[in-house]
């Protein structure tokens, strides 16, 4: 029922600004259109030249090496190529590279590569810019560096031939260099690249306009080719203008919420595409907090939020239940979804043994330019008040977000999701306990012997059970409230093709076309 009385409301509140658009007659009104609306009827016109692509989130730069986020990833692996492509299905194809072979003892791998690319600098595309591009990537201020500490020698060894040296085995190494942070860029125009990136990508930046657009155009001279000329991303990051755009034609695709498929299905010539997402969304607690230490705390928090009441009034039951840090869509899943279910006395039972029976006061921090994390944080906060659990909440904005809270750690509580890892190595890799991306400061005797033996057990039964025990202890110590497995919704246009959803956040506008 709430879920319905959220809809009728929001169909009420969005027809409110259609009738006052139809009362503005005067020519005032018709020269402020924008030329957008203009540029999307060309593209209907010529098909293949313009594609409108809305975004709820602007990028936080356009450098793939210097950041962390799924925002920015999709639109840099446009304008960037890795060595090694991904398969929507998961497999590993040829991207930059044209071939690999990886060495008896798995600790090197050799990449042949494509000859007579450029990038969008004209300069040539080789080893050595491959070399300095995953040196720079290894350096201290990558955010990835971490990943990439095993390779301890990168050597040229021909204008298309490169080898990487591992210092010990990694039997996921491949996956390594398909991941967008690894893409290949252009060294001597490093100093600029959060503003003016240079790859080999299918689509070079045109313009950049931060909060309103972003400009692609095609690059011919790289890799692979895109059909469709120009791609013009437009930030909207509110719900109802996102839903209006699409009515009036104004956008070919966009990613939509559960709330609004019902929407895009009343408009036509447009069609909805659903996919499960190598993802998920939790509320991470930072452990370090004299609260949140108590594995009982935890415990109990866990127990007084109802995530199927939370999946079904945020996410419109677009969304599997989880336990633990892994999604259901990779062969490693363990189902832990049903490991410490809502029970509010159980709750308040641990409150009582942790030694806080009256409860205590916590900060959340919220980022802004997700609304569906806003929602669900306050949802929880409400849910939390059953056990005594004040929420003293903030809602920030996503720099502030990435800066203060994911790598500064200074928060209790937050809610936001993780996505795109290929193997259950970098999906749990977060949980060592020095890993700089350990932002729940979550530490594990056992999680830390796992992580280091794993990657180099040969044997897959071994390994993956070895990755099933992490999950058991994650579903059981609560280092995060595991909330949910996502679905991507995508609305787009019954002329465009091409469209495919991918393991890593990644969109490839390269093989969009218009019929």
């Amino acid at each position: 029922m709430k879920k319905n009385c959220k809809f009728l409301i929001f169909l009420l509140i969005l027809t409110i600004p259609m009738i006052f658009v139809g009362c503005q007659n005067n020519s005032e009104s018709k020269s402020e259109e924008s030329t957008d609306k203009i540029e999307s009827k060309d593209s209907q016109e010529g098909k293949n030249d313009l594609l409108n692509f809305a975004i709820s989130v602007d990028p936080d730069g356009l450098d793939p090496q210097r950041t962390t986020a799924a925002s920015t990833f999709q639109i840099t692996s446009n304008i960037y190529d890795t060595l090694v492509d991904v398969s929507s299905d998961g497999k590993y194809e040829p991207a930059l590279a044209e071939s690999w072979e990886i060495s008896d003892d798995g600790l090197d791998i050799t990449f042949k590569l494509k000859k007579d690319i450029k990038f969008h600098n004209a300069k040539e595309f080789n080893a050595e810019a491959v070399k300095a591009s995953f040196e720079r990537l290894k350096d201290t201020d990558s955010p990835r560096a971490s990943d990439y500490e095993n390779i301890i020698g990168i050597e040229v060894l021909s204008d298309d031939e490169i080898k990487f040296l591992t210092k010990e085995l990694d039997v996921e190494l491949l996956s390594k260099f398909a991941y967008p942070w690894a893409a290949i860029i252009e060294v001597s125009s490093a100093s600029d690249l959060k503003n003016n990136p240079v790859g080999t990508g299918a689509y070079m930046l045109e313009e950049w306009i931060p909060q309103e657009k972003l400009v692609l155009k095609k690059f011919d001279d790289g890799p692979s080719q895109a059909n469709i000329q120009k791609v013009v991303m437009k930030t909207i990051p509110d719900p109802q203008a996102k839903i209006l755009a699409l009515e009036s034609g104004e956008i070919d695709i966009a990613d939509i919420d559960g709330m609004q498929v019902e929407m895009v299905k009343s408009i036509d010539g447009y069609k909805i595409e659903e996919n499960s997402k190598n993802g998920l969304q939790l509320m991470a607690m930072n452990n370090k907090n004299e609260y949140l230490s108590n594995k009982k705390v935890r415990q109990a928090i866990t127990k007084a939020v109802n995530k199927d009441s939370l999946i079904e009034n945020v996410w419109y039951g677009y969304g599997e239940k989880i336990g633990s840090h892994y999604p259901p869509i990779l062969k490693e899943y363990v189902d832990y979804s049903k490991s410490l279910s809502y029970d509010l006395d159980s709750a308040k039972k641990l409150m009582a043994e942790a030694g806080y029976p009256d409860g205590f006061t916590l900060k959340m921090y919220l980022p802004k330019d997700y609304p569906d994390y806003v929602d669900a944080g306050q949802l929880i906060a409400e849910d939390l008040k059953a056990i005594n659990i004040n929420c003293e909440i903030e809602i920030v904005e996503w720099a502030y977000w990435l800066e203060s809270v994911y790598q500064g750690r200074n928060y209790d509580l937050t809610v936001v999701g993780h996505t795109g890892r290929l193997d259950p190595y970098q999906w749990l890799a977060r949980y060592e306990s020095d890993s700089p991306e350990n932002y729940v400061n979550f530490s594990n005797p056992r999680i830390d012997e796992i992580l280091k033996t794993a990657p180099k057990t040969m044997d897959e039964k071994e390994r993956i059970e070895m990755y099933k025990e992490l999950q058991g202890i994650l579903s059981e110590e609560v280092p995060a409230l595991y909330i949910q497995s996502p679905v991507i919704i995508t609305a787009m246009k019954d002329s465009l093709s091409g469209y495919k959803s991918y393991p890593i956040d990644i969109y490839r506008l390269r093989d969009l076309k218009f019929k």
